[in-house]
């Protein structure tokens, strides 16, 4: 799937990326790992999650009007 069309997937990861690297990892299990991942998920606002939900629809649109082409000169 094209970067551009999927933003929830992107912009949430990002967010995800920048609070996780944040962090101080010591080593440990995946659990431990999988744990610190789930706590900063219930960290993020709502409003963010939103946001990132209403361009998705924009971005679907613009790839409906565009019939699977490029959508960057719609958005």
């Amino acid at each position: 799937m094209d970067i551009k069309l999927n933003a929830v997937d992107y912009k949430m990861w990002g967010i995800m990326q920048d609070r996780f690297y944040s962090r101080k990892i010591t080593s440990g299990s995946v659990d431990k790992l999988e744990q610190c991942i789930s706590d900063e998920w219930d960290k993020i606002d709502q409003h963010l999650i939103d946001s990132a939900i209403k361009q998705w629809r924009k971005r679907l649109a613009a790839c409906v009007s565009a019939q699977g082409g490029h959508i960057e000169h719609l958005l």
